[in-house]
């Protein structure tokens, strides 16, 4: 059971090395992330981007570049398209967004020549330690889809579930929320809910359980919903939360930050390779574990 955010750098060190590669490196935020990363011994690096202006951020953050690969590419599309290329020929293992839109970054992931396509959703995962549940706790969707359909949320929680299993959770226990833990005809999240655990049952989502609708305070409290009479291996005990559309997951995301105090690492999945693509606004820490837990998989585990 993963329980500390500390766990997944660990898992990192682990194993062999994974290789990073950084898209329009010339970035403030991400350099003094990998910096990090490479003391802490969880990736190696290569920076692709502007040489000069990443030598000037280095000399301004007291950051030592000799640990790091530096390819010169100052044009932020002809970046993002190389680094892509490193992860599509087996010369990189994860992505990390620098300097540059994320619309940019996207075009290239997507790429249908060089590209990062699987076939499924593109979509963010963060998990969280909390200091009153006792494990790390998942959260998808807050960045990345806004309204998902119901055959999207399948994609998200299949995308979620894989990750898992690649971090050695071999039945991640999934809860699909909605303000109910009863179906609702008038209110769709529960509706869906209902459908996506319906074929969890019979065997459409695999490796997983799934229960919903299930409003927050029974995924993730025994007591709550012994109190509402609801039997389920997941109530209680969720390892993972599926939010309805990006602004409950995003509200819930910052709230578990901000208010309950969350240790946090973030991921976008869907990809060929896990992509770190943080917020300006994210703590130097949360920057550091979203690394770490790219880093943690380990890909001879089952899916």
């Amino acid at each position: 059971m993963l329980q500390t955010i500390s766990q997944l750098h660990d898992m990192a060190r682990g194993h062999s090395r994974r290789r990073l590669v950084v898209a329009a490196a010339h970035d403030g935020h991400a350099l003094g992330a990998v910096a990090s990363a490479s003391q802490n011994k969880l990736v190696d690096t290569v920076l692709i981007g502007d040489e000069q202006k990443i030598q000037k951020i280095a000399d301004e953050q007291n950051i030592d570049l000799a640990p790091f690969t530096i390819v010169h590419e100052p044009h932020d599309g002809k970046a993002a398209t190389l680094a892509v290329k490193m992860i599509r020929f087996n010369e990189a293992d994860i992505l990390m967004k620098g300097n540059l839109a994320t619309a940019i970054l996207l075009r290239e992931i997507l790429n249908k020549e060089y590209g990062m396509r699987t076939g499924e959703q593109i979509s963010h995962l963060a998990l969280f330690e909390l200091d009153k549940y006792h494990k790390l706790l998942g959260l998808t969707d807050a960045a990345m889809n806004i309204a998902p359909t119901l055959d999207q949320k399948v994609s998200i929680i299949r995308n979620a579930v894989i990750y898992f299993h690649k971090l050695g959770i071999a039945i991640p226990k999934v809860a699909v929320l909605s303000a109910v833990e009863t179906v609702n005809q008038a209110m769709r999240s529960s509706m869906e809910a209902s459908a996506i655990s319906k074929m969890c049952d019979r065997g459409q989502l695999e490796g997983c359980l799934i229960d919903g609708p299930l409003a927050l305070d029974n995924a993730v409290s025994k007591q709550s919903a012994a109190l509402k009479g609801i039997r389920s291996p997941v109530a209680g005990d969720a390892d993972l939360l599926i939010a309805d559309n990006i602004e409950a997951a995003n509200a819930l995301y910052k709230s578990l930050v901000y208010f309950a105090g969350a240790r946090c690492a973030a991921v976008i999945l869907g990809a060929s390779a896990p992509i770190v693509l943080t917020s300006r606004s994210d703590s130097d820490n949360t920057k550091l574990n979203s690394i770490a837990l790219a880093a943690a998989v380990n890909d001879s585990n089952n899916r």
